[in-house]
Parts: C-alpha cells; sequence; structure tokens
C-alpha cells in the first residue's frame, strides 16, 4: 500500500492534525505583536498561558466524553472552538479577552489532539497498517508552513487581526474535513476476553510522553538562548534551533512511518530516546554553534518518533472499548511537561547554566530508555 494510499485512510483525522499544527504555529509566530496589542507584562501574559494550558488539561481528560456526546462531529466541534479562539486572540484589545480566547483554543485543540490520536489508532487496528508517525510528521510540516507564511505576511506589514481572520476560515474549512462517524466499539469485556488495560501501563506510556515533550519543549523554547547567550551566536543562528528541530522532527516522524512496519513499538522508542539523549548532550556540551546546530538535529530526529510510537503502542495494547480513556490519559500525564517543563528549565539554568539544563535532560532521556521503557514492554507483555 503506497504512502497517498495511507494518508487517504487517515484523511479526516490527518485534517485536524494539519488544522492543530497550523493554528498554534500562526499564533506562536505572530505572539510579540498580540501581546504588545493588550499591553500585557510578561509576568501577565504568562499567567493568561498557564490558565489556558489547565483549559487543555482538562479538555483532554473531558474528551472521550465529548466524542459520546457530538460522536463524529467531536473533532470538528474542537477545531470550531479552536477557530473562535485564534479569531480571538488575533482581535483581542484586552488581557482579559485574550485571555478568554487562549482558554477557547486550548480546550478546542487538547479535544481535537486526543481524538485525532485515538482516531488514528482504530483505523490502524481496523487496516493493520502502522499510521501514526505519518500523521505527526504532516503535524510537523504543517506547523513549519504556518509559521513560514505568517513570517512572509508579517513581514509584508499585514496585521494579526488579519491573519487571524484568514486562519479562523481556513480552519472552519479543516473543521469539515475531519467530521467523521467513529466506528461502534463492542462493549468492555466482550468477545475477545482481553483485560481491561492497566493503570500502570497507561502511567509508563504518559511518561515517556512527558519525557518527550520536556525533551521538544526544552529545545524550542531555550535553544536560541544557549545558541546565542552560551555561544555567542547572533539572533538568526539562535532562530536556527527551532527551526531546526521542527524541520528535522517533520523528516524523522516520515522516516520511523517506514521503521515502524518493520520494527516493534517499544525498540524503535529505546533506539530514538537514546538518540535523541546523545543529541541533547552534544549540543550542551557543544563549543561551536555548528556543533550545537548538529546537536539539536539529532535530538530532533530521535524524539521525533517517540510520542506518535507511545501513542500508537497504547493504542495497539489496549483493548478498544479502553482505547479512547487510554490514549486521553497518557496525554494528560504528557502535557505535564508544558507546566513543569519551562520553570526546571529556568531553575537548572539559573543556578548552573544551560549547558548543565541541557545536560539533565539528556540524562532524563538515557533513564527512560534504560529504565522506564523496559519496564513498559514487561507490563505490555503481561497485560
Amino acid at each position: 500500500m503506497s504512502l497517498k494510499q495511507d494518508i487517504s485512510l487517515s484523511r479526516r483525522p490527518l485534517a485536524g492534525f494539519a488544522a492543530i499544527g497550523v493554528a498554534w504555529a500562526v499564533y506562536f509566530a505572530q505572539m510579540p505583536v498580540i501581546k504588545a496589542n493588550v499591553g500585557a507584562s510578561d509576568g501577565a501574559y504568562g499567567l493568561a498561558i498557564l490558565l489556558a494550558a489547565f483549559g487543555a488539561l482538562a479538555a483532554m481528560w473531558l474528551a472521550p466524553a465529548c466524542r459520546r456526546w457530538a460522536g463524529g462531529w467531536a473533532v470538528s466541534l474542537g477545531l470550531m472552538l479552536l477557530a473562535l479562539g485564534m479569531f480571538g486572540a488575533g482581535w483581542a484589545g484586552s488581557l482579559a479577552v485574550l485571555t478568554l480566547a487562549m482558554l477557547l483554543s486550548s480546550v478546542g485543540s487538547g479535544i481535537a489532539d486526543v481524538l485525532v490520536n485515538a482516531r488514528i489508532s482504530e483505523i490502524e487496528d481496523r487496516s493493520g497498517r502502522t499510521l501514526m508517525n505519518l500523521n505527526h510528521a504532516l503535524y510537523s510540516f504543517a506547523y513549519a508552513g504556518g509559521a513560514l507564511a505568517t513570517g512572509a505576511f508579517r513581514s509584508a506589514g499585514v496585521g494579526p487581526a488579519t491573519v487571524s481572520t484568514g486562519l479562523a476560515v481556513l480552519l472552519v474549512l479543516l473543521a469539515w474535513a475531519a467530521r467523521d462517524k467513529p466506528p461502534v466499539l463492542e462493549p468492555e469485556g466482550s468477545g475477545t476476553g482481553r483485560p481491561a488495560v492497566s493503570a500502570l501501563l497507561v502511567t509508563l506510556t504518559g511518561l515517556v510522553v512527558l519525557a518527550a515533550f520536556l525533551t521538544e519543549a526544552a529545545t524550542e523554547g531555550w535553544s536560541a538562548l544557549h545558541l546565542e547567550r552560551t555561544l555567542g551566536g547572533s539572533p538568526g543562528a539562535g532562530a536556527m534551533g527551532p527551526a531546526l528541530l521542527g524541520l528535522t522532527m517533520g523528516f524523522g516522524r516520515l522516516f520511523g512511518h517506514g521503521l515502524s512496519r518493520r520494527f516493534r513499538e517499544v525498540h524503535l522508542m529505546l533506539v530514538a530516546t537514546l538518540i535523541s539523549a546523545a543529541g541533547v548532550a552534544l549540543a550542551g556540551l557543544a563549543g561551536t554553534l555548528a556543533v550545537a546546530l548538529v546537536g539539536f538535529a539529532i535530538a530532533g530526529l530521535g524524539i521525533s518518533v517517540v510520542v506518535p510510537l507511545a501513542m500508537a503502542f497504547v493504542g495497539r495494547v489496549v483493548p478498544g472499548p479502553a482505547r479512547l480513556a487510554a490514549i486521553s490519559r497518557v496525554s494528560v500525564i504528557g502535557y505535564g511537561a508544558f507546566f513543569f517543563g519551562p520553570p526546571l528549565m529556568g531553575l537548572i539554568a539559573e543556578g548552573f547554566g544551560l549547558r548543565a539544563a541541557y545536560l539533565a535532560i539528556a540524562g532524563l532521556l538515557a533513564l527512560v530508555a534504560v529504565l522506564l521503557i523496559p519496564a513498559l514492554a514487561r507490563r505490555a507483555a503481561q497485560a
């Protein structure tokens, strides 16, 4: 079966992946001017984003209930909330309005995120194809495309209100394309006799996802500062860190799409985590910009496949009736990286420097590879 056929199989949830990627790319690419428009201080803006993050966390937990209520329109509903929030963010004239807009965006994004991952897992189960890495790869490319397009619009003098209006229209179209009819799942405990998923298996998978998200956040949020402050690079060189991460993650996931057909998820996760640990350590120890950029590229290639592999793994191991709830809980645990990740990096950097912060992330990844992933494999074998 060709790549084109794989895309066709997952075209409806793929619209959701693309929508989430392009929406947040467009927002972050014009965040400085949006923040200036509402006159928010760094601290006030940070609190607003933290509140929005709690909205996403709650939405991820409640996503199964949303699908029970809205059925095949659940992803579309989430994307409509995301569109409304992004539209409001572009037009916001006060911090209160921006906070409400970001809360709506995060709730909609959280619902859609869980449901598209669950839907891909269901399609994989039905078709026997491995599709998770492919869909996450196209998410990464949609993110990169949204960021580049927004940069071009800003260079041409187009303001955030106009850009956000265009984004909202695009998201509505993608919401229509994402409408779906989820399969009817057999009642829990019927037919197969497969045991219900254990809380330990879900927790272990969630912790693997958390480590991957923590690595992504550390690179996206701190690589520019490391390149500029630690290694004396220019602002242009600093911007290469996040850009290189996004690019290598997209290609890494496409490569992982092929590998996942030949190797077990846990084996690929273990190798990918060790590769990422080596890349992060190289970036932290680098004495030149070129070496640091190579390190960030290696880190991106490695970590790119861990989240989609973990989602595919839990979707395969968990019985069908419990699959959506399991993916929801894994997402909630993993999303914790975006709560404690930034302060953790900041505290280590303030006390010991950014080199030490990146070495700490590399050490954490190594522990995940040698302790957590083997424990996950053992637990899955017992399930």
